[in-house]
């Protein structure tokens, strides 16, 4: 795995306040951990060099949980930063973690911290599609595109100028038929949790 320039990140992006779950989403029970730690997983297993997660709603409480999973799975990529202005939406804390990128950064990915099942499978491909040319990849499951997007080099300056909470989908739909596409073998990459009652879809399997 690159490290340092030319090496991938990822963004996980745990800010949001979960109000249609009545909050606490991320920190709610899931598997044998909480909710945010699938994300985690998923983060930590894409080909990165450093996990940066956006805190904002219960900022101290997400960030130790972040912390417990990261000590329990023996990971040292991971740095907690905090986005003050969360409340704006996603562009908030997209634009908090642009400013935490490595110079040279070959691209991010964009973890959503309440999508527990990504499947690790489909991060490669991804990460492949990318440095194939591709100034951004995604995603999809019988024909509809899901998360986590990977944006390239070439795009993250965007990063920083995002408001809002279009989030990620705000740089990716100009690209057309240069945005890549990778089928992933199930629907984990389409999986988010809003209520309380998604969390009977269980963890990943």
């Amino acid at each position: 795995m690159a490290t340092g320039a030319d090496a991938f990140e990822a963004i996980v992006l745990a800010a949001g306040s979960g109000a249609r779950f009545g909050g606490g989403k991320l920190l709610a029970p899931f598997g044998d951990g909480v909710l945010l730690d699938g994300a985690l997983a998923a983060a930590f297993a894409a080909p990165v060099s450093r996990v940066i997660l956006v805190t904002g709603a219960r900022g101290e409480a997400v960030e130790a949980a972040a912390r417990a999973y990261a000590q329990r799975a023996g990971e040292d990529r991971l740095l907690i930063v905090h986005a003050e202005d969360h409340a704006e939406g996603m562009g908030a804390s997209l634009r908090r973690a642009a400013a935490e990128l490595s110079p040279g950064c070959a691209g991010v990915f964009v973890f959503l911290g309440d999508m527990p099942r990504v499947p690790a499978a489909v991060l490669a491909p991804l990460a492949a599609a990318v440095r194939a040319g591709a100034p951004a990849a995604a995603p999809v499951f019988q024909g509809q595109r899901g998360h986590p997007a990977l944006i390239g080099a070439s795009l993250l300056p965007q990063l920083a100028t995002l408001h809002g909470d279009a989030g990620a989908r705000a740089i990716l739909k100009d690209l057309g038929p240069r945005l890549a596409l990778v089928e992933a073998a199930d629907d984990g990459v389409l999986f988010d949790v809003d209520t309380p009652g998604d969390l009977d879809a269980g963890p990943y399997r």
